[in-house]
């Protein structure tokens, strides 16, 4: 049987709370959510600036304290102080992962203006020349390029059209974009 907890404002609680949390008391672990999350999520979401990406990372940073607590160490400093710390870096680990970096370059097209506006009625794609330099490409890439960029096929189409490995339609194309590229520079 658990005895009765302190006050959750008194010195005592923060020790009560380590002694049942150390016994993997999973009742302790709702106690310190209620008492800590709102906090470390505040900190989080300073750190990674949407809503969703910080509860993913409060989310896991629970999972990460619960599965480590036997290593928090109570001379070394408070256990708010540790959680806060826990939770900091899994922020900061977040926003540098390459996952993060991209999808927050990237933004939706749902909800953007370039949905509901309309191109205009002269524009035509072929007119930036795009087709012009893909004659510069060796007669082998120009028709995987034209296959994946103008005819719509999927590599593993044009793999499948062309009686190639998947593999060389993919070494092939990798390969045009990139002479594609200087041209373009």
């Amino acid at each position: 049987m658990t005895p009765t907890p302190p006050e959750t404002s008194t010195p005592d609680f923060e020790a009560h709370l380590v002694q049942r949390l150390r016994a993997r008391d999973e009742s302790a672990m709702t106690l310190f959510y209620d008492k800590y999350s709102a906090a470390l999520y505040g900190v989080i979401l300073r750190i990674v600036k949407t809503e969703e990406v910080a509860e993913d990372v409060l989310q896991e940073g629970l999972v990460k304290i619960w599965h480590s607590f036997p290593s928090y160490d109570a001379t070394k400093g408070r256990l708010f102080t540790w959680v806060l710390n826990v939770c900091r870096n899994l922020a900061i680990d977040k926003i540098r992962s390459r996952q993060y970096r991209v999808s927050s370059r990237t933004q939706p097209l749902e909800g953007s203006a370039a949905l509901r506006q309309a191109a205009v009625p002269t524009f035509r794609p072929e007119h930036i020349g795009l087709q012009d330099m893909t004659a510069k490409l060796n007669p082998e890439q120009k028709q995987i390029i034209d296959l994946l960029y103008f005819g719509g096929f999927t590599q593993s189409e044009v793999a499948e059209e062309l009686n190639l490995p998947l593999g060389t339609v993919k070494t092939r194309a990798r390969a045009a974009i990139k002479v594609l590229s200087k041209l373009i520079r």
